[in-house]
Parts: structure tokens; C-alpha cells; sequence
């Protein structure tokens, strides 16, 4: 997978509402009300993200969990980041 121009990232992150650009990843966080609720979140992104075969590193903070994308192999962003950011966020809901 190629990565995205810093256009392209730019107008991705337009639509990628809370999402933002670190580097060469993009991040988000989200917080649950209990612990257990971040977990169960934790749980329908590792679904979807096993289907992709594209996987966050992810940060539990109790009640807060950090989401972290990035290609590696492809040494930094690529669509793959991005699409994996719209099933976290519907995940999230």
C-alpha cells in the first residue's frame, strides 16, 4: 500500500473528525464511563481491525483508550489508516 501525500492526509483528516495527525500516525482518543465499556470497545476494534489485517497500537488508560494508525511497512499513512478510522469511530458509537 502506498503512502498518501500530505494532500491527501490533509483532506482525509478533514472528514476525520477528532482524529489528528502526529507525525507520521493519526490518533485519537476516546473515554467510556467504565472501565469495562472501553474494554468492549477495545474488543469491536480488534474485530475489525483482524478483518483489515491492519492493526492500532492502543493505549488503556483506565476509562480512556488512545487509538494510534500508521502504516509501518509503508513508513507512515496510507488509506488503510484511514479506513480503519471510520470502523473505530462506528465502534465507538
Amino acid at each position: 500500500m502506498a503512502k498518501l501525500t500530505e494532500q491527501e492526509i490533509a483532506a482525509r483528516l478533514k472528514s476525520a473528525s477528532g482524529w489528528a495527525r502526529e507525525g507520521a500516525a493519526i490518533r485519537r482518543t476516546f473515554s467510556f464511563g467504565k472501565f469495562a465499556d472501553g474494554i468492549r470497545f477495545v474488543d469491536r476494534v480488534a474485530a475489525a481491525a483482524d478483518a483489515m489485517d491492519h492493526h492500532p497500537d492502543i493505549d488503556i488508560r483506565y476509562t480512556t483508550i488512545t487509538m494510534t494508525l500508521s502504516t509501518h511497512s509503508a513508513g507512515g499513512l496510507t488509506a488503510k489508516d484511514f479506513d480503519l478510522a471510520v470502523k473505530i469511530d462506528a465502534a465507538a458509537r
